[in-house]
């Protein structure tokens, strides 16, 4: 199912024994476009400390309730590795996360284990390491491809041929958590319409001119059916928008 950001955001975190705060953020990859992280505010239980947790950890979605289930307690989150959100995430910030609770990292092999540190033996241990001395050695950088959905909200869209409007929203699947589509509002170049973008038309995100830049041209864009949020987006319509971009549908 896709999800708005801006609806998942402010859903519940609660641990196996009480709440321990709110999705605030989200980090994501520029590159493969996959949530990474949700960045969550936990309030005045821990002086508004922010901590992160992978897509992976989240359990059962109460969407009535607008909770996210963990099975983790909160005196595991209370002890977890200090982030500092308001930085850059560090790949040495995110194995100090992953080293912690016993998951295996995104990052290691391609194969995305997800669980509670479940400690059977995988056959990529070799690949894994491997991996590991590469992200030792960049351990104090920066993490150049996370981006901040919050920051990344209300940044220019910059088709092939010039600007076009702004991103307003994302549009993520809870079945992989990755982001399918941005909302754009083309207000900026022509009044009244929003549609919808696949994040595989999004090339480089331009942080020092808050920019997205497509490979779409302002005229297919403009031609683009207007969003409507209360059409639920199904596979007839996934592939349907998909084929007017000339993007490839990925059946199931």
């Amino acid at each position: 199912m896709l999800w708005h950001a801006s609806a998942i955001n402010g859903y519940a975190i609660e641990a196996s024994d009480g709440d321990i705060g709110t999705v605030s953020d989200f980090l994501f990859d520029d590159t493969s476009w996959k949530v990474r992280w949700l960045v969550v505010d936990t309030g005045n239980w821990l002086s508004g400390r922010k901590v992160l947790l992978p897509p992976s950890a989240l359990g059962r979605l109460y969407a009535k309730d607008e909770v996210f289930a963990v099975e983790l307690t909160k005196q595991q989150i209370k002890d977890s590795p200090e982030i500092d959100t308001e930085r850059p995430v560090s790949r040495q910030m995110e194995n100090s996360v992953y080293d912690y609770y016993g998951w295996s990292p995104y990052w290691g092999t391609g194969f995305y284990m997800g669980g509670f540190g479940s400690g059977m033996a995988s056959p990529y241990l070799g690949a894994r390491r491997h991996e590991q001395e590469i992200a030792d050695a960049q351990a104090d950088r920066e993490d150049v491809h996370l981006r901040s959905v919050e920051a990344v909200t209300g940044y220019h869209i910059h088709a092939s041929d010039g600007e076009i409007g702004h991103v307003e929203d994302f549009l993520i699947d809870d079945a992989d958590w990755s982001i399918h589509y941005l909302v754009v509002d083309t207000r900026n170049w022509w009044p009244g319409k929003k549609v919808l973008v696949s994040s595989r038309s999004a090339g480089e995100i331009d942080w020092t001119d808050r920019l997205v830049n497509l490979d779409v041209e302002r005229q297919k864009i403009k031609d683009s059916p207007a969003y409507d949020p209360t059409i639920t987006i199904d596979r007839t319509y996934d592939e349907k928008l998909l084929t007017y971009y000339g993007i490839k549908f990925a059946a199931a």
